[in-house]
């Protein structure tokens, strides 16, 4: 009996050997004599690993023009219709319905899965009155490139103004809301009437605040701080509209996939300067005095130099002082690519 289970500890003893001699050999094979691709277990949105083969970066661009009334858009979007066809990409316009500037949560999700995966329309420029919407929330594998126009909030006021009772050279037949009132600006503030209320100057500051009940709180000293953290954060580039071609020009050397041509478009298409509004009166010194003392203007007016000295910023680092344009490159690679 005892022999007997010696010798079937001999037997396991050996079979057991043999098991972690050919498991030792398995393994010492590499992945890639067993078929295997070191890139296929990387997630294909990780940037230091992306192989241009599997992703194409120029084909799966997204930008989102969230346009704020009154600040040049139009002129900016027909640009961009006249780009379309010759540099093969996608012009939407996003209609909210009763041009609703925030999305119901539902929509909200819809809108980032739509976008994110509707790879048909890619690459596509979205353009609409909506306020920034924070992609990264809803667990998407990629965020669009937002880009926007800022201006003088008492400047957009007044074209505003004027826009309502008069329209603009673009549909000059349009019958506006105020159409017929005839009481100039300067009237307006000193009777006190609502269209010129400060708080009508509320609104770039919630666009580009995004989503949130307190950014449409006028006076929210934390929407100017959220507004000026995203315009830094989550948005490629922010132009102004009194320096509308440099903001042209930058978008095509940032990005040629949809801007290809544009300075020159901008230059000599005849649409390039549309929608000048009509029987617009510059207010007088008095009526600048009066608004500008409003909190409302005070904080609209500090957005807009915020945006104003980031976006010359951001300017004056693409010319040196010297006049040579800034560029970089790679040196110093240890140890060499071929012998990785």
């Amino acid at each position: 009996m005892l022999m007997l289970n010696r010798k079937i500890f001999l037997i396991l003893l050996i079979l057991s050997s043999l098991v972690l001699v050919l498991f030792v050999l398995w393994t010492s094979f590499s992945f890639k004599d067993r078929g295997f691709r070191q890139e296929n277990f990387l997630p294909i949105f990780n940037t230091q690993s992306i192989n241009s083969n599997l992703y194409n970066f120029d084909e799966n661009l997204v930008v989102i023009y969230n346009r704020v009334p009154k600040t040049a858009s139009t002129s900016f979007v027909n640009l961009t219709y006249s780009l379309c066809k010759k540099n093969q990409f996608h012009v939407l316009h996003i209609n909210v319905t009763g041009n609703n500037h925030v999305l119901s949560l539902p929509n909200q999700m819809r809108f980032v899965r739509n976008i994110t995966g509707w790879s048909a329309m890619k690459p596509a420029f979205y353009h609409g009155h909506m306020a920034f919407l924070d992609f990264s929330k809803f667990a998407m594998p990629q965020k669009p490139l937002y880009i926007n126009i800022i201006r003088k909030p008492l400047d957009r006021l007044v074209s505003y103004y004027y826009f309502l009772r008069y329209g603009d050279d673009y549909r000059p037949h349009l019958v506006r809301h105020r159409s017929g009132d005839t009481m100039s600006f300067d009237e307006c503030v000193k009777l006190k009437k609502p269209d010129c209320d400060p708080k009508n100057m509320w609104l770039q500051i919630p666009f580009f605040c995004g989503h949130h009940s307190e950014c449409f709180e006028p006076g929210s000293k934390w929407a100017l701080e959220q507004a000026k953290r995203n315009l830094v954060n989550e948005y490629f580039l922010v132009g102004l509209t009194e320096e509308l071609g440099d903001f042209i020009e930058m978008l095509e050397l940032s990005l040629p996939r949809l801007f290809l041509g544009a300075v020159e478009n901008f230059k000599t298409s005849n649409k390039s300067h549309l929608r000048k509004t009509k029987g617009k009166i510059d207010p007088l010194p008095a009526t600048e005095a009066k608004i500008k003392e409003s909190k409302i203007w005070q904080m609209e007016n500090d957005l807009y130099y915020f945006a104003r000295d980031h976006f010359y910023f951001l300017k004056n680092k693409h010319i040196m002082s010297n006049g040579k344009k800034q560029d970089f490159l790679y040196e110093k690679i240890k140890p060499p690519p071929n012998q990785m």
